[in-house]
């Protein structure tokens, strides 16, 4: 192989992509160009990848969302934005890492929502600003599973970290005082669940964990405080005097959570579309806020070390090669996920 040739086979990658719109069929695996990376980037090679909501709602095309909300890229398009891997090469203005250096992070989120960050792939250009060392004391499969969910329960509960406008109501989120406080969770066993858990446990807050059934056993494993299977049980008819609600499915009647909170408590929603209780919320004295999740390479090395300790640990339901990653999707459509799904793309 002549020297031409050899430098345009390492200008190209594998990685998944869309070329239009639709189901999980529409993810091809297929030859895609390296990206080339400029001022503040990493070139990371990808170990692997985290699946999240986002990611699916894009391949579909946001078909629930009005026409002209909805995203019209340039395909091909590579999905994706959590990524965990090792970096290959930086812009000659990036300090702060090395050749070599293992790394994590949430890609370009949500400046490039509409058009997908292309972490489902052997290669990703990273903004150090973005990018985090990757915990020693976890493996790829585990990091690469943990900044989307992991900065969206930070972001709720620890510290926004960021000042710009929210997209979901005119003021700014505000984290509230956890030590000692009742927290219940709605949604506890999934990917942003299970993490609000144990952030809530870290600072020192009283847990009430609702999942249903199948996860009463790794609920009793991350010490909540107790635990409301929702097929048994309404929360709402079991619990009272909350301090705090995060709720993390979103949906329909999520007003039903006003009730079980205390006059001045707080009602924090992951996904707020459709909630219809501010009235109710107002004459009660009770908080509710939102916000987007952010790239935060900063807050990602401060929760870092919570993964390395063992103070905070990322449930995997299941990995998939990155070339079946048709099938990962069809696998998270379906629900009933424990944690997060991901894809080995080393």
């Amino acid at each position: 192989m002549d020297q031409k040739m050899e430098m345009m086979v390492s200008e190209m990658m594998m990685a998944v992509r869309l070329h239009a719109f639709g189901g999980p069929d529409v993810l091809r695996y297929e030859e895609a160009p390296r990206p080339a990376i400029g001022p503040g980037e990493v070139l990371v090679r990808v170990h692997a990848a985290g699946i999240n909501p986002p990611d699916l709602y894009l391949r579909d095309g946001y078909r629930t969302m009005p026409p002209e909300w909805q995203p019209h890229p340039a395909f091909p398009i590579v999905i994706g934005t959590d990524v965990s891997g090792v970096v290959e090469a930086m812009a000659d203005d990036v300090t702060g890492f090395a050749i070599g250096d293992e790394v994590f992070a949430m890609v370009r989120f949500p400046e490039d929502l509409m058009k997908g960050s292309d972490a489902y792939a052997q290669y990703v250009r990273v903004a150090a600003t973005e990018l985090a060392l990757k915990p020693a004391g976890i493996d790829h499969a585990h990091a690469g599973a943990a900044p989307m969910s992991l900065l969206t329960a930070w972001q709720f509960l620890i510290e926004l970290g960021h000042d710009a406008p929210n997209p979901f109501q005119s003021f700014r989120h505000e984290p509230v005082p956890l030590a000692d406080k009742t927290v219940v969770v709605n949604g506890a066993g999934g990917g942003v669940g299970h993490l609000l858990v144990q952030l809530a446990k870290w600072q020192g807050a009283h847990v009430i964990a609702i999942a249903s059934g199948k996860n009463a056993a790794l609920m009793r494993d991350l010490h909540v405080d107790r635990f409301v299977d929702y097929t048994k049980e309404a929360a709402e008819e079991v619990i009272d005097d909350a301090d705090l609600v995060v709720d993390a499915v979103g949906g329909a009647n999520m007003e039903r959570f006003l009730r079980i909170l205390k006059p001045g408590g707080a009602l924090f929603l992951v996904n707020p579309l459709g909630f219809a209780g501010y009235g109710e919320a107002y004459e009660r004295g009770i908080t509710v806020s939102s916000t987007q999740v952010r790239s935060n390479g900063a807050q990602l090395e401060e929760a870092a070390r919570l993964l390395d300790d063992g103070t905070v640990r990322v449930v995997v339901d299941s990995s998939f090669p990155l070339a079946d990653a048709a099938a990962a999707h069809a696998r998270t459509a379906k629900g009933g996920i424990q944690g997060k799904i991901v894809l080995d793309v080393a």
